[in-house]
């Protein structure tokens, strides 16, 4: 089959390396002038990982293994721990801290030059006789068989198969930087969540002396931006247990980036016909399970492997590929929703989950997983 892809981020590529590898034509489009290099780090969990394996995507060489994410109280004293390293040894793919543009490279790696058409912003989408087009900010049209909405939170295809107002604020925004910062934890296999009255700092090793670290408060689309947010970060959070202290005195203005949490009901059926949507533009959701490019990634899994089934209308498998999506994808969005990395749940009672906790979660969020498993 031809088939369109709008978007070429993380979901977009992973897409396109399935879909290839199952002998279809495949063409991308994004609105960016080239392949993005900004951007912080990311968590590619088992499940994730996994997914890249079967992609024939290496992440060996970049980012930092996680083995350990430690809560704490924002006085420094443990909430509770998990044990990463052991849902690594129970399905054989460890948990990397990543730079995002590292993960694009990686994916991007080996297609071919000329599979993403760059510049293109995509303006409408349609089908007709068993065709879909997708027309583009410059009057341009591409013709196919499929198309794949995998152009984010903010996504073109999205609304045009479900209208305006599907994805709605939720109650935090972020503010997070990817720096190299030289204290302890930078060159550890620990991942520090802490929680406070004020909001929540989360701190990541990514490899190569980079520290992945972000800040969560509460936030609605309306508030003001502060007009030097890293002395109001400081204020907010200066005072809280090492290494909170070291981190922000690091920072810098220039490391700052902000983003808004946004959430949207996933859907039983999310496409129509020959377009269906992966990724954000199907569940947008709250950074707090760090499994967005995960979910990402287990769309472009079963997607592919749905569309290898030869002799059903590409519709059916379309739908097929949405069903069995949305079981792990749900339970996934309504738990990030309730925004778990900001609890404030007391050590007593947070010391009760067990250690390997995340090693069963991590099987209820995945297809491939489960798929292994069985």
């Amino acid at each position: 089959m031809d088939i369109l892809v709008i978007g070429a981020g993380v979901g977009g590529l992973a897409v396109a390396r399935g879909l290839l590898a199952a002998g279809h034509r495949v063409r991308l489009y994004d609105q960016a002038p080239a392949r993005r290099t900004g951007g912080k780090a990311l968590l590619v969990w088992s499940n994730g990982n996994a997914v890249l394996k079967d992609l024939g995507v290496s992440l060996e060489g970049v980012g930092a293994r996680i083995d350990r994410i430690d809560a704490l109280t924002s006085g420094g004293r443990l909430r509770t721990s998990m044990d990463i390293a052991h849902a690594a040894d129970r399905y054989g793919f460890p948990t990397q801290a990543i730079p995002r543009r590292s993960l694009l490279e990686r994916l991007a790696d080996g297609l071919p030059g000329d599979i993403v058409h760059y510049g293109l912003a995509c303006r409408s989408v349609a089908q007709d006789g068993g065709k879909v087009t997708a027309t583009f900010a410059d009057g341009s049209t591409a013709t196919g068989d499929v198309l794949i909405g995998a152009d984010g939170h903010h996504s073109v295809v999205r609304r045009a198969l479900w209208g305006d107002g599907t994805v709605r604020p939720a109650t935090f925004g972020t503010w997070q930087g990817l720096s190299p910062i030289d204290i302890e934890i930078t060159d550890t296999t620990r991942h520090l969540m802490i929680s406070g009255r004020e909001g929540a700092c989360g701190l990541m090793p990514a490899g190569e002396g980079l520290l992945q670290w972000w800040f969560d408060v509460r936030w609605s689309p309306g508030d003001p931006r502060p007009a030097a947010p890293l002395a109001e970060l400081r204020r907010r959070f200066g005072h809280w247990a090492s290494p909170v202290p070291e981190v922000l005195a690091a920072a810098s203005e220039e490391d700052l980036e902000f983003f808004g949490h946004h959430w949207n009901k996933v859907r039983q059926v999310w496409g129509e016909g020959r377009i269906t949507l992966v990724g954000d533009a199907a569940h947008t959701m709250p950074p707090t399970l760090g499994q967005g490019a995960n979910q990402t990634l287990e769309d472009a899994w079963v997607l592919g492997r749905e569309l290898a089934e030869e002799g059903d209308d590409p519709a059916v498998r379309l739908r097929a590929y949405e069903e069995a999506r949305y079981p792990h994808i749900s339970l996934v969005s309504r738990l990030a929703r309730r925004n778990p990395a900001n609890w404030r749940v007391p050590p007593l009672i947070a010391r009760l989950v067990p250690e390997t906790y995340q090693t069963v979660m991590l099987a209820r969020f995945s297809n491939r997983l489960t798929a292994t498993a069985g």
